[in-house]
């Protein structure tokens, strides 16, 4: 794979199914949710394509026969079971942490640009993950508008003093590569992540790629050894 044209100023992800692997306790969550409101739980593998489109989808899997206002109902519930075991298995995607460090060993500033509210952002990062110094996190209640919309992605830029044209947005959602291509920056599809069931090649991003060190070699970077 060849490299940018252009050393980054700065690399920015999306959380779950991009940097985390998460999808197991968002789906111990639901199974728990599913268990007091007397209903069997989907397997793992029907609900993990769609963890990264938030509580609501998640639960909607869990519950397909219910409303959007039944949905809405139980996400307070959800999201509290979630907050309490977090980080009991996520961790990084392989090859996640030496791509980081070779960011920061390169100089370049990375950040993260999250739908997941700011209030389980904030408590899972210190939790699996206490390591690591993002220059700049956005959360889905930062701004009144979360991806697709690009405001998010042009605040993390700004937060972290990278100018959206010389950036770069990575994420495992068609909304990831929404946001980063209209905020300017060049757009990164990965699939390593849960993808919503989609193929990442039809997003429209600038580039695709299938392993973190994949992701290293497109930015320059030399991956190294936590």
């Amino acid at each position: 794979m060849s490299q940018l044209a252009h050393k980054p100023e700065g690399v920015f992800f999306d959380l779950d199914g991009t940097l985390l692997d998460s999808g197991l306790d968002l789906y111990h969550a639901l199974a728990l949710l599913c268990a007091e409101q007397g209903v069997a739980p989907p397997p793992y593998e029907v609900v993990r394509p769609v963890v990264s489109r938030g509580s609501r989808a998640i639960i909607t899997v869990g519950f397909p026969g219910l409303d959007e206002t039944g949905v809405q109902a139980l996400v307070p519930r959800y999201l509290a079971l979630y907050e309490a075991n977090m980080a009991a298995h996520t961790v990084a995607f392989d090859g996640i942490e030496p791509m980081l460090a070779g960011l920061v060993a390169a100089g370049i500033h990375w950040g993260i640009v999250t739908n997941k509210p700011g209030f389980l952002t904030d408590a899972l990062l210190p939790q699996a993950v206490p390591h690591w110094q993002p220059a700049a996190v956005v959360s889905g209640d930062t701004l009144p508008v979360k991806k697709p919309d690009p405001a998010p992605v042009l605040l993390a830029c700004e937060r972290a003093g990278c100018a959206p044209s010389r950036s770069v947005f990575v994420g495992d959602d068609r909304r990831d590569i929404v946001a980063g291509r209209d905020a300017g920056l060049y757009t990164v599809a990965v699939r390593w992540g849960y993808l919503d069931g989609g193929d990442p090649a039809t997003w429209g991003a600038d580039a695709v790629v299938a392993h973190p060190h994949d992701l290293a070699t497109l930015l320059g970077v030399r991956g190294v050894a936590a």
